[in-house]
């Protein structure tokens, strides 16, 4: 049995426990008689010594006479105030003691008694004085009382590691007549939940009905409960579908901790489902539970969803608080609907029930910095102290990546250092976001400078700060000082999640190292991560300079097979290189495929196309490629397309394009037509530039 309750993946935390099954039973049995010989498991043999027997009738005098001078409630037995010792009494006397007194004075002054004795570290932890109360409660019929010292065990023993050793007991109680019953067997489960034993759980969970105990709405809510704890989404989608299933309906505290579980890892709509089905079973939710939705789906940016669950909560008699609006202003702020948002702040600011709390204040000062408003945030930076409330660390952090990004570097050490100066040390995503901007404006050596500073107090490099040096890194072709941050960032122990990865393959293929970035792409696969488009691209674009179309082929299928959908810029590469491989057809399909996915092409890959046609001397099938061009598109292809034949001297066809330029657009731009001119004349063709001279002249298209 006890080895059944271990989960493999925690044997090592209670291997000094464990009991082969066949010797459970007489480990149990001499645990409580021990030497003695009595048969009486209640009743342990009586010390010899004379003063022990006196010692023992003293202590239940005692316990008879506090007890009976207290009001009682029968169902919570007082713990009684012994003016005695607890030292002074051995545990032979203290099991003496609880089993008489259950015996001559009833089940609870026994139960005072115990909990009396448990409330010291001499008694707290020594099995057999639990397991003689229960056993003596037993006796008296108190089945309840009994299970109740059985819970008093597991919670006490687990304190110190020995949850196992005392779940194994209240096991083997049933062969005494105890049998498990499901608070009991719930209670296990809540100890085993909050110390994150969750394989544990499951096995006691199974265990359950092998014993007769029927799981009840308790016992799935506390296993939903650990798996969402312990990041299990999909364990815990199992177990609430099972919970569900059986007509279970889980409080609104657990309610809030499931949808808030499942929108925070993006299962918002799954959130909404589970949602709407413990309604239909009779749920009834209040105010938090329709904020954490209402939380979630502003995150997810369905800000339109969100105010119709806005809608439904108010018809549902519950007015919205300050976190509701808060939620719904930081998802505008998101969206770049800061007007809007800025309007429920007004609302809120007028409101005379709730005001804007710092969370509020942070998320439209986030707003304005997201869309350069920095007058604004700052306005609602003093506005928020003015009304007595006091920016937190988000805050100034959320106002300094806003000036940062707007290169106002000198009002963020500003507020760096007022930080410091209001008891505010700045925290790793401050410097993160100082450091990021640094380097994007090319202030690289800045950047390293502070982040010297930061470690000097104490910070250490998060998942962010090596993703940023890495990046500058390989920005700057110093692949060999971006992969000594990675091994370096591997050995901290943070993950390289797929960006970070995209930017180490993109960095290979610029460098033409595709063996390394095929073994960074296989090792990306085989620790499952999923490539995006942008790794994908990244790996075909360098395989069609390289010329190996075969290759780039290769991923571009193996993208699609994986639902990875390629875009304009995957389709452009592919193209490019299939145009330099002289492949015209194939490129032309691909082009036509890409059209058909409602793609627009990007006007290097409409002239690298147009050109291999023009090179083929087909201006015809050139011309039938660009003609679903708008206007603008159209003519801004031909001029660049012009261009690039006047560049490789294929001035005929170069005049050809000119004229229909010209149709299009009488007024020719000077770069077109001056590198017309000059192919004309190395050319030796001047006669075209005098006719397209004149056209333009007259403004004849």
């Amino acid at each position: 049995m006890l080895s059944l309750l271990l989960p493999k993946s925690n044997r090592f935390l209670l291997r000094t426990f464990e009991i082969p099954n066949s010797l459970c039973s007489l480990f149990f049995f001499r645990l409580i008689s021990s030497d003695h010989e009595s048969s009486d498991l209640s009743l342990p043999s009586s010390p010899s010594s004379s003063p022990s027997q006196c010692l023992v009738k003293s202590v239940c005098s005692l316990v008879c006479t506090s007890y009976l001078r207290q009001n009682h409630v029968v169902s919570s037995p007082h713990r009684v105030n012994l003016d005695f010792d607890a030292n002074s009494l051995t545990h032979e006397q203290a099991i003496t003691v609880v089993a008489s007194l259950a015996s001559e004075s009833g089940s609870m002054v026994a139960l005072c008694f115990f909990y009396w004795a448990v409330g010291f570290e001499k008694f707290r932890h020594f099995m057999r004085l639990y397991l003689v109360t229960a056993d003596s409660l037993l006796a008296n019929g108190n089945l309840q009382k009994a299970h109740e010292v059985m819970r008093c065990m597991l919670r006490n023993f687990s304190e110190i590691g020995r949850l196992n050793e005392a779940v194994g007991m209240v096991m083997d109680m049933q062969n005494q007549g105890l049998t498990p019953s499901s608070i009991t067997m719930n209670c296990v489960l809540e100890i085993a939940v909050e110390l994150g034993l969750i394989e544990y759980a499951e096995n006691v969970f199974d265990e359950m009905s092998v014993r007769g105990v029927v799981p009840d709405s308790s016992s799935y809510k506390l296993m939903v409960i650990g798996c969402f704890r312990d990041g299990k989404i999909q364990e815990a989608d199992r177990w609430l579908t099972g919970m569900i299933q059986r007509g279970f309906i889980p409080d609104n505290a657990t309610c809030t901790l499931i949808l808030t579980a499942l929108c925070e890892n993006g299962l918002v709509n799954r959130a909404i489902w589970y949602f709407r089905k413990m309604i239909d079973l009779g749920f009834k939710p209040n105010l938090i539970n329709f904020t954490s939705l209402i939380d979630g789906l502003c995150k997810k940016g369905s800000i339109k969803q969100a105010f119709e669950m806005l809608e439904e909560m108010v018809r549902n008699g519950w007015k919205p608080n300050v976190y509701t609006h808060t939620a719904l202003i930081d998802g505008l702020c998101k969206r770049g609907w800061t007007e809007k948002a800025f309007r429920l702040f007004l609302k809120l600011v007028r409101s005379d029930t709730y005001k804007p709390n710092v969370h509020t204040y942070t998320s439209m000062i986030g707003g304005y910095c997201k869309e350069d408003k920095l007058n604004r945030a700052e306005m609602l930076f003093s506005r928020m102290k003015e009304q007595g409330l006091f920016p937190n660390v988000n805050t100034y952090t959320t106002l300094i990546n806003g000036h940062c990004k707007a290169g106002s570097f000198g009002r963020a050490y500003e507020l760096m250092n007022l930080m410091g100066d209001e008891g505010f040390m700045p925290n790793i995503y401050t410097y993160n976001a100082a450091i990021d901007s640094l380097c994007k404006k090319s202030r690289a050596p800045e950047a390293y400078e502070l982040l010297n500073k930061a470690f000097s107090c104490g910070l250490e490099a998060d998942g962010v700060t090596y993703t940023i040096l890495i990046q500058e890194q390989c920005k700057q072709n110093d692949i060999n000082q971006a992969l000594a941050f990675f091994c370096r960032m591997n050995k901290t122990g943070f993950e390289a999640d797929m960006r970070l990865n995209n930017i180490l393959i993109a960095a290979f293929c610029r460098q033409k190292k595709m063996k390394e970035s095929e073994r960074l792409f296989q090792l990306v696969v085989s620790l499952g991560l999923i490539p995006t488009k942008e790794t994908y691209t990244s790996m075909i674009s360098c395989y069609c300079k390289e010329g190996d179309i075969d290759l780039a082929l290769k991923y571009f299928h193996n993208m699609k097979r994986h639902g990875c959908v390629p875009d304009s810029f995957t389709y452009g590469s592919l193209i490019s290189g299939l145009c330099k491989k002289s492949m015209v057809d194939e490129a032309c399909k691909l082009y036509e495929a890409m059209i058909d996915r409602g793609l627009s092409p990007p006007e290097v890959t409409r002239v690298t196309l147009a050109y291999e046609y023009c090179k083929r001397n087909d201006s015809a099938n050139a011309m039938i490629l660009l003609e679903p061009l708008d206007k603008k598109l159209w003519i801004r292809t031909v001029r660049t397309l012009v261009r690039k034949l006047c560049s490789e001297k294929k001035v005929g066809v170069a005049a050809l394009f000119f004229q229909k330029l010209l149709e299009k657009d009488s007024s020719a731009d000077r770069v077109t037509l001056a590198a017309f001119t000059t192919a004309c004349s190395e050319s030796g063709r001047n006669n075209l530039v005098t006719d397209l001279t004149e056209r333009i002249s007259r403004g004849v298209g």
